[in-house]
């Protein structure tokens, strides 16, 4: 059989967030089907990047007070570690944030735009006139319109799992300020999509498995939406040509990309260009991904693809999601557990193993249980196949000699049986089923545990050292096999077996040699069991990782200036000023005498104080006021303080707000409570 040239592809992690091990279910499993390409003797090359480009990057990076660069350097980092320790070789990790992703970002424009394929207008979007920017869907919040669910985002629900538009929402705000966002008219570039309806129609079903490309092909009942590929400034991200980089390419537009001018690179330091690669015809590409992004791998980036009039991949791969335990990932329970956490606390090797076991080529979801997670790995990997390789190994060097001599007819039977299940081993990795070549490799080192307990090698070493030594080689020969149709799965496993025997790296083809009268090196201790208390201590360490995200979340996007009245004093003082209202609007202000009773600082937040305020007949509303920096907690108990008692109540990140104390003055530490008459009484309302 010729050489294969294979390129393969995994959705770019975003460079605004950790690994987590539901992200390592497509990473892993490339990993596993790439090694056993070139295990084969084909040329596999496996690219990958970090997404890098978005509005979440260019907010986060301001609220840490570093530029995005800097952030998503870090990020960089991070993940090629996450990655290496977790034994994953990529041919290349690139970033698209790279003068190859730019360049091929306006390389398709161009055709885009050469073709007819984009059209311009003007649309209405929100906009937050507090942090002066358009919010994307996922920097809006407010009320679900079909199922009332509070505070979802403005492009799906999370209860029950709704899309729509944030137009659609009621009690809609900005998600980093919590201010009430205005419509305001911005030229949007679309794509137009439907210009490859029927080019897509046929491209589908070709390209994807019939499950999902009968889900894709759903949207076709109707014309295909242009899709919106502008962003307006402030944006992290490439700026559109002939915009005054006032527009930017949205991220669903230069992520994929990232799979080319990744490839370029690599491409470069072969001595090669991307043309090369790319349009080889006799190259296959193919693309692993979740089945959350498939409807951009499978509709907009083919159809992106033939506008640029460039190959489209072979096949788009598509998996299910990791439960755990049965449920989707929590970060209440710690379920949602960061790669670097696993890390802490468990071995790589055993997670490898333990999702070969679970990955078929369905788009099924895989379970993560913790009970099975246990049982899989101390029985299997080490109970079954390290047992073998353990007993033979230390028994024939430290009993022994160190010499294998010749397997006996039984177990010389068994060493053929294990190499002519090769090809149907080899067949379910070529499938991406994982899961039943684990089961063919599982039967073989269940046959081979039986041969070796039958024979009882330990019971006759001094009366029959010669058959001893014979069933010893030929259980070392069978561990050796079971070995190598493991390397896909656990590399570094494999390389200390292959030391041990004295062998170089394996191909898979080694599995018809059978080593006889050769000496073996000192056993390496080769797997260890699953501890139950590690388990229990990573799951805890995620649970706090992930309250303490939450937290640092909340206070980010906290409100506190909107806590006070003093914000609009310091509008006024900047020169804005406010729409004029009737006086009868006025009058539908209910200012009341409230008396502090409890104050307290809220140490998340810089700003921020917790007010309890007796407003009187004995009623105590929590009131949280951005007046940190003017007043101590202490010197507001006992204070008379005017309250508009009628203001919505308003859920803040630190709890429910139920009022307003009024203050003047221009903000921080410039601020003023205003305070009531010496005889004024408690509840009074004020005039």
């Amino acid at each position: 059989m010729s050489q294969r040239k294979i390129l393969i592809t995994t959705a770019l992690p975003y460079a605004n967030g950790y690994i987590h091990l539901g992200h390592l279910v497509e990473y892993l499993q490339a990993d596993f089907w790439t090694r056993f390409q070139n295990m084969r003797g084909n040329e596999c090359v496996y690219i990958c990047a970090d997404d890098t480009h978005g509005t979440p990057i260019m907010v986060k990076a301001r609220e840490l007070g570093i530029t995005p660069e800097q952030l998503i350097a870090q990020s960089y980092k991070e993940h090629t570690q996450d990655f290496a320790d977790f034994q994953i070789k990529f041919s290349h990790y690139g970033s698209t944030n790279s003068a190859e992703n730019k360049a091929l970002c306006e390389y398709f424009y161009g055709k885009f735009v050469a073709g007819g394929h984009t059209r311009k207008q003007a649309i209405k979007q929100l906009f937050c006139e507090h942090d002066k920017m358009f919010l994307p869907d996922r920097f809006v919040k407010g009320t679900c319109p079909k199922c009332g669910a509070k505070e979802q985002y403005g492009d799906s629900c999370d209860v029950c799992g709704s899309t729509y538009s944030p137009s659609d929402m009621k009690d809609v705000h900005c998600s980093l300020c919590g201010t009430t966002p205005v419509l305001k008219d911005s030229e949007s570039i679309f794509f137009k999509l439907n210009d490859f309806k029927k080019y897509l129609e046929e491209w589908i079903p070709k390209h994807s498995s019939p499950e999902i490309s009968k889900k894709m092909l759903e949207w076709f009942n109707e014309d295909l939406h242009d899709l919106d590929i502008s962003r307006d400034e402030p944006y992290f991200g490439f700026p559109i040509p002939g915009t005054d980089n006032k527009k930017f390419f949205y991220v669903w537009v230069d992520a994929p990309m990232g799979y080319m001018s990744s490839t370029e690179q690599w491409a470069k330091a072969q001595g090669k260009t991307l043309q090369d690669i790319w349009q080889d015809p006799t190259r296959e590409i193919y693309h692993f991904i979740g089945k959350d992004i498939a409807r951009f791998h499978t509709i907009f980036w083919p159809a992106f693809l033939k506008a640029a009039e460039l190959r489209s991949p072979n096949q788009v791969f598509v998996h299910g999601h990791l439960m755990v335990n049965g449920e989707k990932m929590s970060k209440s329970k710690g379920t949602f557990i960061a790669a670097r956490t696993y890390l802490n606390h468990m071995n790589p090797e055993h997670l490898r193993y333990y999702y070969s076991t679970k990955l078929s080529s369905s788009v099924d979801d895989i379970d993560l249980n913790m009970e099975d997670f246990v049982n899989r790995v101390n029985s299997d990997l080490v109970g079954k196949i390290t047992n073998l390789g353990s007993r033979g190994g230390q028994m024939l060097k430290k009993k022994m000699d160190g010499i294998m001599s010749t397997p006996d007819a039984e177990g010389a039977k068994l060493i053929k049986s294990a190499q002519e299940r090769g090809e149907t081993i080899a067949a379910h990795f070529e499938a991406r089923d994982f899961a039943k070549a684990i089961t063919e490799i599982r039967g073989i080192a269940d046959d081979a545990n039986k041969y070796f307990d039958e024979k009882a090698p330990w019971k006759t070493l001094e009366t029959d050292p010669a058959g001893t030594k014979q069933v010893i080689t030929a259980t070392l020969n069978i561990f050796r096999i079971l070995a190598i149709y493991l390397k896909p799965v656990l590399p570094y496993y494999t390389e200390k077996v292959a030391k041990l025997l004295g062998e170089a790296d394996y191909k898979w083809s080694d599995i018809n040699t059978v080593l006889t009268n050769r000496s073996i090196n000192e056993y390496e201790h080769l797997a260890t069991r699953v501890e139950a208390d590690k388990i229990k201590a990573m799951i805890e360490e995620s649970r706090q990782i992930n309250e303490k995200i939450q937290a640092e979340k909340k206070a980010a996007s906290t409100a506190p200036a909107k806590a006070a009245a003093a914000p609009v004093a310091a509008k006024a003082a900047e020169g804005d000023r406010a729409p004029e209202i009737e006086f009868a609007d006025f009058e539908k202000v209910d200012l009341r005498v409230g008396l502090v009773v409890e104050a307290e600082e809220i140490k998340e937040a810089d700003k921020l104080l917790r007010l309890k305020i007796d407003i009187g007949n004995g009623e105590i509303r929590q009131i949280i006021s951005g007046i940190k920096a003017a007043y101590k907690p202490e010197q507001l108990l006992g204070r008379k303080v005017l309250v508009c008692v009628n203001l919505k109540p308003r859920k803040m990140k630190f709890g429910m707000s139920e009022g307003m104390v009024l203050a003047a003055g221009t903000g921080g530490s410039d601020l003023f409570m205003l305070t009531p008459d010496e005889g004024a009484q408690v509840g009074q309302r004020v005039k």
